[in-house]
């Protein structure tokens, strides 16, 4: 099977989606202590806990792939007019064409919030810097922004992918294509216990108060739509970034967040809340990644998979499955 590289890998969100489209991950790097011990517990591969930019790109294996999403603190649009287009975190960029260069995959991805090019001067700063960096490693590169809640993900998740294939390549990876089919809050959590229950994996939370105002993380949930999108913001003190639960009595849990991401309710989160919390709002939805893996499948002529087919444990695809069936939908 094809090889992966993988950057700011996290939990594994991202990584997951690959390996239940068949990848194999040959090298995984984060810096987040905490989200190395998921990855290691969950994805059963070793990651190399380093800083990026003291990796040494001669230490990584050659790969067919390489795939990350860079951290997102001066980009995202969740920070509102804290948005620092200098913020140093948006030159980690720099380190993910550096290794690009070094190893020269057949193909790359990042993923990352809309925020990096939203505004005149992000925009420009996507455009002939970030772009331009990718291009200059000999890659012709495309993106697109997608929504996880249109692809099986109930949490309306927006996020710019871009897609890059090597100049000497002919083939194209190309973007999946959308499902009209929707989940919502509902779908993903109602069967959850009301109250955190530590007899539940992860159904533990923060006990930061209720108060709605509007803001993120203090505003009312419709249990009839997908979630608003779930951040990693803030320094992992859990607290108001945390969207309340529909009933406004708590805050919702580590659980019902991972839920609403598409890891699966076997995928263990190792930490504090807080950390556990930070984890799951930086990943990318596994699932999510799944349909975009699956593109990457047929650019090296691999047949595409059905994810009817594919184990997810994730109470609400058994309802997809069903869903499919009657309606004779076939992705």
């Amino acid at each position: 099977m094809p090889s992966v590289i993988s950057l700011f890998s996290g939990c594994g969100g991202l990584d997951l989606g690959f390996l239940k489209a068949g990848f194999d991950i040959i090298f995984a790097n984060d810096i987040d202590k905490d989200a190395c011990k998921t990855y290691e517990k969950n994805l059963k591969h070793k990651i190399n806990c380093l800083d990026i930019c003291k990796l040494d790109a001669t230490e990584i294996p050659n790969g067919d792939i390489l795939i990350g999403g860079f951290p997102c603190l001066g980009f995202t649009i969740a920070n509102g007019k804290n948005r620092n287009l200098n913020s140093e975190y948006n030159s980690l960029y720099l380190q993910y064409a550096r290794i690009l260069k070094a190893k020269q995959p057949k193909c790359f991805l990042v993923e990352n919030v809309v925020g990096i090019k939203a505004g005149e001067k992000f925009a420009e700063n996507f455009e002939n810097e970030i772009l331009k960096s990718f291009k200059e490693c000999g890659y012709r590169v495309k993106f697109k922004i997608l929504n996880a809640s249109d692809f099986l993900v109930a949490q309306n998740r927006r996020r710019v992918i871009i897609l890059g294939v090597r100049n000497d390549i002919k083939e194209e990876v190309n973007f999946p294509i959308p499902f009209e089919k929707k989940f919502t809050l509902f779908d993903a959590i109602s069967d959850l216990p009301e109250n955190f229950d530590e007899n539940i994996l992860n159904h533990t939370g923060s006990s930061h108060g209720v108060k709605i105002n509007g803001y993120v993380g203090n505003r009312i949930l419709d249990w009839n739509k997908p979630s608003p999108t779930i951040t990693g913001r803030g320094s992992r003190s859990g607290g108001a970034v945390i969207h309340p639960h529909p009933n406004l009595k708590r805050r919702l849990s580590v659980r019902e967040c991972a839920r609403l991401q598409s890891f699966p309710d076997d995928f263990i989160f190792l930490g504090s809340n807080s950390a556990s919390y930070a984890q799951i709002g930086n990943a990318v939805a596994p699932l999510f990644a799944f349909f975009i893996a699956n593109e990457f499948r047929e650019f090296f002529g691999l047949e595409k998979l059905d994810i009817k087919k594919i184990k997810w444990n994730l109470v609400y695809l058994k309802d997809l499955r069903d869903f499919l069936k009657q309606n004779g939908v076939r992705y």
